[in-house]
């Protein structure tokens, strides 16, 4: 028996997997084939026994050209994530129909105990490196990740000695009608290394102008962008002690707020935004992420003891989602005309994890162990005092071992578990009387709280075979324990104790089978289906009496498949084309879920050419397809989610010149075509303030200095 491990490939995966590759400046430039999010250290896709996306630097710099949202951007590059919204809030775009666990660096950013759906802005996409997205339930990184994984990997630094950087402005106009639409960006970053030390600070400012569709008129302003400003400041300070021991600090602010003038209006087929006097502008306070701060701080040795590598992760979170003020948050008994809520949530996170890698003769094994505890703090109150969602401390304590087994180079087989402990502590509280009507109320409930107990043990196995370089199989199955959107339990309470309230925890199964293909150099095809069963979903359900939706938790079942195929065609052009398709259904009822949880069909394609070394070209092709399960009432109404949702097609282009060493210029046009439709949300959704086109023709132009 022999053991053996490489400390230089720690080395790369401490880089890598803490987001700072200034260590080992000369690392490969491959970085695209090497993942860490599934496992939580650093592995090559080919040894993934799961589908993976990963997003690259390139693709982001790309697709950055034509628009900054990081929503519209996982839609074009990632098989099984759902059409972009066209707004500020993700809800309606799943992951393979349920909610991914958004994080930046390894630490969680969505807020799982009220899910607000806006989780996926969270940082700016200028300071992010690439994204990692690991679909499929997993309980590699605890409550939250029904859906899977979406990891955005910081920036690295990448000055070898002394200081580098880069400054770039851009502006974004509508083609169609440009009358106040033009807004303007600005994004910095320098990076640099001074002996034992490594550094990153990147800044970006945004000010949108009004947004319009195909028809020019202004979007509707729930969730909307027009006259929202952005800001983000990302740093990030690394320390070396020696050759095994690396302290690294990260801290993130982010805040993107619509602050604007206009007025909300439906014309008879979709709402728009129009000038209107002081006394009927958008109500309440700016709708948007508050100021939202991350504090990470990470301590790798590589050789604790041996063959073994430990990480040691801090985080400090807090976040203020503030959403639009709603007539239905109305309370005329007590002089209320509508309310306006804010999600708040305090994170306080360790983890420690330790990495074997061991080698018996023909088997290389590597271990993954450790603990995670967290403590997060989440409530959701009105502006204006009232408590909807009560203040809901959870305390999550888990223990996990992750094991990977490579026979030959050939057969990989994963295995592990978590037993996860969950405490969620909720006071006394009373739910609130709402009205959407004066004469269609809720009723409020005085809720008695106490003590929930949460306890579950999940397991996954996977193997995958690399039968022939065209030709690797693979199989696996995953849990997840999820205690999602307790919140939305808990304000629509209708019984006296919380816990008669229907909030245990759902385990999902998540079963998947496929393959990759490298056909030749230039051709590579992945295939995989999948099938996911939980014992209690979250959908809702509309009562006309109080006017209130409700949770629905029945047992569902979720399916589907997707494909990608990338092709090289020569040393200028590029290709790939992605194809995704998902179903789901309520088993106890027989009956569809709707648009929040299922996505239409969807296809994409993306050609790149590179006609000289100084000059590029990208065009993007999303296509959506039409999906229609349920049948109106009387009067020709759907109820909630589920109205039919037609086809439509986007088509984005982007290039950029360099004109020197220093000097580039670049464009982006979005819906280069002024194609004129509703976003997939907006078809589907009937409730009010949805019914929101999507963008039409807008030109981004802009130019980036490097020194």
């Amino acid at each position: 028996m022999k053991f053996s491990v490489s400390r230089a490939s720690l080395w790369v995966s401490l880089s890598l997997a803490s987001g700072s590759a200034l260590a080992n400046p000369e690392q490969p430039d491959d970085m695209e084939r090497i993942i860490i999010s599934g496992s939580r250290v650093v592995e090559s896709i080919d040894e993934v026994p799961a589908s993976v996306t990963v997003i690259t630097k390139q693709d982001i710099h790309d697709h950055l050209k034509v628009t900054p949202e990081l929503q519209s951007l996982l839609a074009m590059y990632v098989p099984g994530m759902g059409p972009d919204t066209g707004s500020s809030s993700n809800t309606g775009q799943t992951l393979r129909g349920r909610a991914p666990l958004i994080m930046i660096d390894g630490v969680p950013q969505s807020t799982p105990l009220r899910n607000g759906s806006l989780g996926v802005k969270t940082l700016d996409p200028s300071a992010i490196e690439r994204i990692e997205v690991i679909k499929g339930a997993t309980s590699i990184f605890g409550n939250g990740a029904a859906g899977g994984i979406i990891n955005y990997i910081t920036r690295t630094p990448r000055a070898s000695d002394g200081l580098e950087g880069e400054v770039s402005v851009s502006s974004r106009f509508s083609a169609v009608q440009p009358d106040e639409s033009a807004g303007h960006r600005l994004e910095a970053a320098i990076n640099g290394r001074a002996d034992k030390w490594h550094y990153l600070l990147t800044a970006s400012y945004e000010e949108y102008g009004v947004q319009r569709d195909a028809q020019g008129d202004i979007l509707g302003l729930q969730y909307g962008l027009s006259d929202a400003i952005t800001q983000n400041y990302f740093a990030k300070l690394g320390y070396n002690f020696d050759a095994d021991k690396q302290l690294q600090v990260s801290y993130n602010f982010y805040r993107s707020q619509q602050k604007t003038d206009l007025g909300d209006t439906f014309d008879g087929t979709k709402d728009v935004a129009i000038h209107v006097p002081p006394a009927l502008q958008k109500s309440g306070e700016p709708q948007g992420p508050d100021g939202n701060t991350n504090l990470m701080v990470k301590y790798t040795d590589l050789n604790i003891f041996a063959n073994t590598q430990v990480t040691l992760d801090y985080y400090n979170q807090s976040i203020e989602n503030v959403f639009f003020f709603s007539p239905n948050l109305a309370n005329p008994q007590d002089g209320y005309s509508g309310g306006q809520s804010v999600i708040k949530s305090e994170k306080e996170g360790l983890r420690a994890t330790f990495n074997s890698q061991l080698d018996f003769n023909n088997i290389e094994a590597t271990f993954i162990y450790g603990l995670d505890a967290l403590n997060d703090v989440t409530s959701q109150p009105l502006v204006d005092g009232r408590i909807w969602v009560p203040e809901m401390d959870m305390t999550n304590v888990a223990g996990f071992v992750q094991s990977k087994w490579v026979y030959n180079d050939d057969l990989i087989i994963k295995a592990g578990a978590r037993r996860e402990h969950i405490t969620l502590e909720v006071d006394d509280y009373d739910t609130l009387r709402l009205c959407r009507q004066a004469d269609q109320c809720s009723v409020p409930v005085a809720v008695t709280g106490g003590e929930l107990d949460y306890d579950a043990t999940t397991y996954n196995v996977a193997v995958k075979y690399q039968f022939t370089p065209f030709f690797h199989p693979f199989i696996s199955y995953s849990q997840g324990a999820d205690i999602s959107d307790t919140g939305r339990l808990l304000r629509s309470a209708t019984v006296t104790d919380i816990t008669d309230v229907r909030t245990e925890a759902s385990i999902i199964d998540n079963y998947e089978i496929g393959f990759t293909s490298q056909i030749s150099p230039a051709i590579r095809l992945e295939m995989a289906a999948y099938r996911s069963t939980s014992e209690l979903g979250t959908s809702t359900r509309f009562d006309p009496t109080t006017g209130i939706y409700l949770p629905v938790r029945a047992p569902q079942e979720i399916w589907g498949y997707e494909g990608v195929v990338n092709y090289r065609v020569s040393s200028t052009v590029d290709m790939s084309a992605t194809y995704s398709y998902v179903e789901g259904k309520d088993t106890q009822n027989d009956v569809y879920l709707g648009g929040r949880t299922i996505n239409p069909p969807k296809a994409t394609f993306i050609a790149n050419w590179r006609p000289t070394d100084e000059a590029n070209l990208t065009l993007e092709y999303l296509y959506v397809g039409s999906r229609d399960r349920f049948d109106a009432d009387n009067e020709g109404i759907y109820s909630t989610d589920q109205a039919p949702v037609s086809s439509y097609n986007v088509i984005n282009l982007s290039g950029n010149y360099a004109f020197t060493s220093r000097w580039q210029g670049f464009f982006g046009i979005q819906n280069l075509l002024n194609e004129d439709y509703f976003p997939a949300r907006a078809q589907a959704y009937t409730y009010g303030g949805y019914r929101v086109k999507g963008l039409g023709t807008t030109v981004n132009v802009g130019a980036t200095y490097q020194f």
